[in-house]
């Protein structure tokens, strides 16, 4: 597992990019141009409004796939035909479910380099479910319900599990615009593992209720990430926006 003190040295070091006068890190040229963001489950692509709103500052450009949440390939499907609108180098950003999605489509060679936010990272093949359950089960998923074929979760999971760390108006505005998934979206495995071959950036949510920090931690040591610690609920990237943008900026230099 990732030592403490490395990703207190990661926390650090994006607490004094955050504290950068924000024209002067608009001025620097990544190496990639091309920003990509894919959403979970229980969300949209307005989810990362107040990253790409820092991203844009930055000089990038930022597109925020409408995940379907219907099946894994078309999920896939989906973000590869935004991966090609891309003009170059891309940086390719999952959260949550999306990991899945990135770790599939990030093979793509425009992909430059990946970025989970409180993300799933499967291997090639692997059974995330099963990977889950060595750890202890956090209690977002007991929110879900289904009607038929698709799920949501209840509001009070939404506003106590989910986004527990926002304020209470701004988590019912979400829960308001949470897209239904498909059961079917469960059940698709990863059948490459990008991060075995891309650089990759992983920021934990220490107060995460929907998929255990240890878990994260786990995961993005594995894939040898570089790594920082947010204490956010899963919804990091929007309780701390700038830390998750900083992470991502870190990516595409």
């Amino acid at each position: 597992m990732m030592s403490r003190r490395r990703f207190t040295s990661a926390v650090a070091a994006g607490a004094a990019a955050a504290s950068m006068p924000r024209l002067a890190r608009a001025g620097d040229a990544p190496g990639a141009r091309n920003i990509v963001l894919v959403h979970g489950l229980f969300a949209d692509g307005s989810c990362w409004s107040e990253v790409i709103a820092r991203l844009q500052t930055a000089g990038l450009n930022v597109t925020s796939v409408q995940n379907p949440l219907s099946t894994l390939d078309d999920a896939v499907a989906a973000t590869q035909r935004v991966l090609a609108w891309q003009d170059g180098p891309t940086v390719l950003v999952g959260h949550s479910f999306a990991g899945m999605i990135v770790t599939e489509a990030g093979v793509d060679p425009k992909v430059s380099a990946l970025v989970y936010v409180a993300a799933r990272a499967p291997d090639a093949g692997e059974d995330y479910a099963a990977l889950a359950k060595q750890f202890p089960t956090p209690p977002t998923s007991a929110g879900i319900v289904f009607h038929g074929e698709e799920g949501r979760l209840t509001e009070a999971a939404f506003l106590r599990d989910f986004a527990g760390d926002l304020p209470e108006a701004r988590a019912r505005v979400l829960y308001a615009v949470q897209q239904p998934f498909h059961r079917a979206l469960l059940t698709g495995k990863t059948k490459h593992a990008a991060w075995r071959a891309k650089p990759s950036f992983y920021a934990v949510s220490t107060e995460d209720r929907t998929i255990n920090p240890d878990l994260e931690r786990f995961m993005a040591k594995r894939m040898g990430a570089t790594a920082i610690e947010v204490k956010a609920s899963h919804l990091s990237l929007i309780s701390h926006p700038q830390e998750i943008a900083d992470l991502i900026l870190q990516a595409a230099k």
